[in-house]
């Protein structure tokens, strides 16, 4: 009897409407942090070689979602072309940027939440929320994409009226202000909060098994994604910090501080914190940080199933549920991680620990495209990478650099994160690989 398959639902809209909104809480929240490590100038020439990163990547990557459409996305490509070692170090590391996104979202929607109700802990905000869209998700791909659809449009909507508010105030001159702080060293301390503006767009491709006609949608999804999240970032990056200097909207008036909320900090200098439109941008503004979350939940329940279906993880993460057709053991697994994360209340660093993850993916999947290309050179690839080998080698170094420079500024977390590598591949070694070869014969 053949198992329960996943749902083929999804249209060329909805995956742009997943794209865009894996990645729009960037927009909101968590890049302006960067700007207390590299000023104006540093954070803009990070995000300038990110943007490059990014684009190479996600044309490089398309190829390999159309050719291969599974819902593993890298674990996939790496598993068929560099074998199940390497496979299993590029799922490892996708796991962590989607089990590991969400916690961080998560705690801006609690702590967003109870500046409107004091009252309640922002935990139980964070926590519920992890509840109830985990179980949208459960219920069903088509209804979760078309929910996210609805949210993310919503949520670029807001970002246009912020920009409609917020440019008329512009001055060039704000954009000059103790523009590099920390000098050139800056530029490499603000990588990851550049990622952050574009972290978890690859989560298109592990979308891949349940859309339709996967060889033509996923490039159209996946293109359309990223020149929409391109312009998104440097609209909002201008607009916010042109009203008044990068600290304007890193620090809140009186406080030494970071804040997590750059837009309301700019409007604050625009419009009185009691006006109307102010309150209708910041209540409209939650919807960016909901969409990304449900999305990144919605990609990471996936990535996990997937790595269960192979044997990689507890076999009970592979089952798709017989009733909605969804991988809801696997959605239910990352809900619990990402409430014991959340809680440890670390959500710069939970962000930090999700860019390691998202590089090492980045890292093996541009390795493993260029093994396919030299294994399997008569596979059936619908979408070429443009300029090969240029795009791929570039988002290959580049990922490598940003690797290294995050090791460097940030060498706890990156021991944090090497090390939950490390363990889970000698995991592998003790416990799967023997039983995987003995399987084979």
């Amino acid at each position: 009897m053949s198992e329960v398959q996943l749902n083929k639902a999804l249209t060329p809209l909805m995956l742009w409407g997943l794209g865009v909104g894996y990645v729009i809480s960037g927009m909101y929240f968590g890049w302006n942090l960067g700007l207390e490590k590299g000023g104006t100038y540093g954070l803009a020439i990070a995000t300038f070689f990110i943007i490059i990163m990014y684009c190479t990547f996600t044309f490089s990557y398309t190829e390999m979602a159309c050719a291969i459409p599974k819902a593993g996305g890298a674990f996939e490509y790496a598993n068929r072309g560099l074998g199940r070692h390497l496979g299993f170090v590029a799922g490892i590391a996708q796991n962590i940027e989607f089990v590991f996104a969400p916690p961080a979202i998560a705690a801006a929607i609690g702590a967003y939440l109870n500046l409107l109700y004091p009252s309640v802990d922002l935990l139980v905000f964070a926590i519920g929320a992890y509840i109830i869209f985990t179980g949208i998700n459960i219920l069903g791909v088509k209804f979760a994409a078309s929910f996210e659809l609805v949210i993310t449009v919503l949520a670029i909507i807001e970002l246009l009226i912020f920009a409609g508010v917020a440019l008329p105030e512009f001055d060039i001159t704000h954009l000059q202000i103790n523009p590099m702080p920390n000098g050139f060293a800056g530029i490499f301390a603000a990588i990851p909060f550049a990622i952050w503006f574009f972290l978890a767009i690859e989560g298109v491709a592990n979308v891949a098994e349940e859309t339709i006609n996967p060889q033509r949608n996923v490039l159209l999804g996946f293109g359309s994604a990223i020149v929409t999240l391109v312009l998104l970032c440097v609209l909002t990056f201008v607009s916010a910090v042109g009203v008044a200097g990068w600290e304007a909207i890193v620090y809140p008036q009186g406080s030494n501080i970071a804040s997590d909320s750059p837009l309301p900090l700019a409007l604050s200098r625009i419009i009185a914190e009691g006006h109307v439109l102010y309150k209708l941008l910041i209540g409209i503004g939650l919807l960016g940080l909901v969409a990304s979350f449900h999305g990144i939940i919605l990609a990471g329940g996936r990535a996990t199933f997937e790595f269960g279906r192979v044997g990689y993880a507890p076999q009970l993460l592979g089952k798709v549920n017989t009733k909605f057709r969804t991988p809801a053991n696997a959605l239910i697994a990352n809900m619990l991680v990402g409430i014991v994360a959340l809680i440890t209340g670390k959500t710069g660093d939970i962000i930090t620990i999700a860019c390691f993850g998202a590089l090492g993916l980045y890292i093996v999947s541009m390795i493993s495209f260029f093994a396919l290309r030299k294994k399997e050179p008569e596979m059936e690839r619908p979408f070429r990478v443009p300029l090969y080998p240029l795009f791929p080698l570039t988002a290959l170094v580049i990922a490598v650099i940003a690797l290294i420079a995050m090791s460097y500024n940030y060498p706890v977390l990156a021991l944090i994160f090497f090390g939950i590598v490390g363990l889970s591949y000698v995991y592998f070694l003790v416990f799967l690989n023997k039983k995987m070869s003995y399987s084979a014969l």
